[in-house]
C-alpha cells in the first residue's frame, strides 16, 4: 500500500475514471518513449497475493524523466457485481514523488522474493528513480485537469441512469445463471465422455474442443511436463520429456490461421525451480489479463509469448497421484481478455476431470500390463511343467526298465541263493560244522531279507504305474489276524515281546470282501514295524472289529514312539525318521509307504496316533469291497 503522504492528488473516483487516468498514464509512457516501463497490478497474477494487496489497482510509469504512480483501494462492495459498466467506488492516489515511488517499487519487490530476475529489476529501478522534467510534468497536469473537471449532469439523466442500472443488474443475474447451467451441462459431457471411454487421447480431444468452443478461446492446449514418452493427439511419439521438461501434447484452435504451438518445449525463460511450479502443485490458477502488461519485468519470456501470439492466458493444474502432471492453457491470441471467475472455475472443474481420465487410464495401463506379465508367467509356467512331465515321463520309463532288470537279473539267482542255502541247513549235522551251519543261516537270512526288499519295491513300483490288481474274494477276518499273530509269534518271542490279538468282531459278520493276501501284507508290515521298534517287555495289540461295512485293524505297540513334528514324513518311500534309534534298525523304509498304498487301493485310509511316551497306535480303515463295487 501507498504509505507517503505526499501525493499530488487523492480522492474517491468511479472505477471507471481510475482506469481512464491509468490509460492516461500508459499514453504519457509512450510519450516519453521506448526506455518508460509500465507497470500494473497485472504483474500480481504470477505470486500469491497477500490480503492487503487483493483489492488494489496500480499503474505504475518508471522512466530517466518521468515517473508516476497511480494506486487505489477498490469497494468490496463494488465487487459484488462483476460488470465494467457498473462505476464502482475507488480510493485513488496520485503522485509523482521520486521517495514515494520507491516506497512502493520496495514493497513491491518483496512480494517477488522467490523470483529473483524479477525481484531484482525491481530493486535496481527503486535505486535509479529520479525527480521529475518540469515539461513533462506540465503537460501531464494539463491532461489530467481535462480527467477532473466535472460535468453537468442533468437530473433526467440521472433518473434514466438509475433505471437503466437497475434493469442491467437483472439481466446480469439471469445472463449469470445461464451461463453456470451451459458450464454445468458442459461438464457432465466431459464427465460422461470419460465413463464411456478408456482411450486418453479421445477423452483429452474431444474435451478442450468442446471447452475451447464454449469459452470461445482462440486456442486451448494441454501441457504435460516431464515423464516418460506420451501419446499426443495424433498418435504421434513425443521424445523422452525428461530431456526438455515438458511440452505441449494436445491442442484445439478457433481457427486454422492461428498458429499451432503443438509440441512446443520449455524455453530457456522457464525457471523449473521457480515458486510457479510449487504454486500450481497446491491448486494455484494463474490468470493473465494481458501479457504485455503482467511480464513487462519478463523479457524473455514476453518475447517468446509473443512469437507463440499467446495476449491472454488462464492456466489450471492437472494433478494426478498428488503431483504436478499437467496444465490446461487457455490462450487469448489478438488481444487481452478480463477472465471471470467463472472462466476460472470451469477450467479448473475441466482439469480435475482430466486428472481422473488420466487416472483412469494409468490403471487400465498398469492392469493390461499386470495381465501380460501374468499371461508370460502361464506360459513359463505351462512350459516348465511340461518339460517337468516329460522328465518324469522318461525317468518312469528308465524306473520300469531298472525294475524289470532288476526282477529278472536279481530275483533269479536270489532264489537260487535262498533255495540251495535252505537245502544245505536241512543236511545232517555231522555233515556241516556249526560254524558252516551258522553262515549258511546268515546267507539264508540275508536272502530272505534281499527279497523281500525287492519285493516291496516292484509292489510299490507297479501300485504308482497303476498296473497293480486286487484279487477279491470273501475271507473270514478272524482267521486272517489269528494267521497274521501266529505266523509272527516266533518273532517276537525272540525279541521278548509280548504280541496280542483282540478280537472284537461279531461270528455272524466275519465275512469280509477283500484281497486277502494284500489284507496279510497290510497286518504284516504293521505288526513287524510294530515289534522292530518295541524294546523288551513291551507288547503289540492287534484289534479288529466292524463298523458299518468297514473292517476297521489297529496295532498298538509300546515302542519308542515317533515325535511329532516327524509324523508327516511317516508314510514316505525310502524315509527313515531321525530318532536315537535310527542306526540300531534295519529296513529301507518302503514297509508303511507301501502299506499305505495298500490301504488307499482298497479305497480305505490309515491313521497313525504316536508319541515319545505311550508309543503308536495305528488305524486303518478298509471298506467291504462288495459294497464299494456295487457302489453303496
Amino acid at each position: 500500500m501507498l504509505s507517503s503522504p505526499d501525493v499530488s492528488f487523492s480522492r474517491n473516483l468511479p472505477l471507471v475514471v481510475f482506469n481512464q487516468l491509468g490509460e492516461l498514464l500508459q499514453q504519457m509512457a509512450q510519450a516519453v518513449g521506448s526506455t518508460a516501463l509500465v507497470i500494473t497490478e497485472a504483474v500480481l497474477a504470477r505470486v500469491r497475493i497477500p490480503l492487503e494487496w487483493q483489492n488494489q489497482r496500480f499503474t505504475l510509469v518508471i522512466s530517466e524523466q518521468f515517473n508516476a504512480l497511480l494506486v487505489g483501494v477498490l469497494d468490496v462492495k463494488s465487487q459484488e457485481v462483476d460488470s465494467p459498466e457498473i462505476e464502482a467506488e475507488i480510493d485513488a492516489r496520485l503522485t509523482f514523488n521520486s521517495e514515494a515511488i520507491a516506497s512502493f517499487v520496495w514493497q513491491l519487490r518483496d512480494l517477488f522474493e522467490g523470483d529473483s530476475n524479477t525481484h531484482q529489476h525491481l530493486e535496481t529501478y527503486g535505486q535509479t528513480l529520479q525527480p521529475n522534467d518540469a515539461t513533462l510534468q506540465s503537460k501531464f497536469t494539463l491532461l489530467l485537469l481535462e480527467y477532473l473537471l466535472p460535468q453537468p449532469k442533468e437530473n433526467v439523466t440521472e433518473s434514466l441512469s438509475a433505471i437503466v442500472h437497475e434493469v442491467y443488474l437483472c439481466q446480469a443475474v439471469e445472463d449469470a445463471l445461464k451461463k453456470q447451467i451451459s458450464q454445468e451441462r458442459l461438464l457432465n459431457q466431459v464427465t460422461s465422455q470419460i465413463r464411456k471411454t478408456l482411450d486418453l487421447p479421445v477423452i483429452m480431444a474431444t474435451a478442450i474442443a468442446q471447452v475451447r468452443e464454449f469459452l470461445e478461446l482462440d486456442r486451448l492446449v494441454i501441457y504435460k511436463f516431464e515423464g516418460a514418452k506420451v501419446k499426443s493427439q495424433n498418435q504421434s511419439p513425443i521424445q523422452d520429456l525428461q530431456k526438455y521438461g515438458g511440452c505441449i501434447v494436445y491442442e484445439a484452435r478457433a481457427k486454422n490461421t492461428i498458429p499451432s504451438v503443438l509440441y512446443y518445449q520449455e524455453k530457456a525463460c522457464f525457471v523449473r525451480n521457480s515458486p510457479c511450479w510449487e504454486k500450481y502443485q497446491q491448486g494455484f490458477i494463474l490468470s493473465v489479463d494481458d501479457v504485455e502488461k503482467t511480464y513487462a519485468l519478463e523479457a524473455c519470456l514476453l518475447n517468446f509469448l509473443r512469437e507463440s501470439r499467446v495476449r491472454a492466458k488462464l492456466a489450471a493444474p492437472i494433478m494426478f497421484e498428488e503431483k504436478l502432471w499437467g496444465l490446461l492453457i487457455a490462450h487469448q491470441c489478438d488481444a487481452p481478455r478480463e477472465w471471470a471467475e467463472s472462466d476460472k472455475n470451469l477450467l479448473n472443474s475441466i482439469a480435475e476431470q482430466l486428472a481422473i481420465a488420466i487416472h483412469q487410464a494409468e490403471l487400465m495401463r498398469s492392469l493390461n500390463q499386470e495381465k501380460q506379465t501374468l499371461e508370460q508367467r502361464v506360459i513359463e509356467r505351462t512350459m516348465a511343467l511340461r518339460e517337468a512331465l516329460l522328465a518324469a515321463e522318461a525317468a518312469s520309463r528308465l524306473r520300469n526298465e531298472f525294475l524289470a532288470t532288476i526282477s529278472h537279473e536279481l530275483l533269479t539267482p536270489l532264489t537260487y541263493v535262498i533255495g540251495m542255502s535252505s537245502t544245505l541247513l536241512r543236511w545232517p549235522l555231522g555233515e556241516l560244522s556249526q560254524r558252516q551251519r551258522d553262515y549258511l543261516q546268515t546267507i539264508h537270512d540275508s536272502g530272505e531279507h534281499l527279497l523281500e526288499m525287492i519285493n516291496d519295491i516292484l509292489d510299490l513300483s507297479q501300485i504308482e504305474a497303476g498296473k497293480a490288481v486286487l484279487n477279491i474274494t470273501e475271507f473270514s477276518l478272524a482267521d486272517t489276524a489269528q494267521s497274521s499273530v501266529n505266523s509272527l509269534t516266533e518273532k517276537a518271542t525272540s525279541k521278548q515281546v509280548n504280541l496280542k490279538l483282540d478280537l472284537q468282531i461279531d461270528p455272524q459278520r466275519d465275512r469280509f470282501t477283500a484281497d486277502v493276501g494284500r489284507i496279510e501284507q497290510i497286518l504284516w508290515n504293521l505288526l513287524t514295524n510294530g515289534i522292530k521298534f518295541t524294546p523288551e517287555g513291551g507288547s503289540i495289540t492287534l484289534r479288529i472289529w466292524v463298523e458299518d461295512d468297514t473292517a476297521i485293524f489297529q496295532i498298538e505297540d509300546t515302542g519308542i514312539g515317533i515325535p511329532e513334528e516327524q509324523l508327516p514324513l511317516l508314510f514316505e518311500k525310502f524315509q527313515q525318521l531321525d530318532t536315537p534309534y535310527r542306526r540300531r534298525y534295519e529296513g529301507t523304509g518302503l514297509g508303511l509307504a507301501l502299506t499305505k498304498q495298500l490301504v488307499e487301493l482298497h479305497r480305505g485310509r490309515i491313521e497313525v496316533e504316536s508319541t515319545v511316551a505311550i508309543g503308536s497306535i495305528f488305524t486303518v480303515w478298509i471298506p467291504d469291497q462288495h459294497r464299494v463295487g456295487s457302489g453303496e
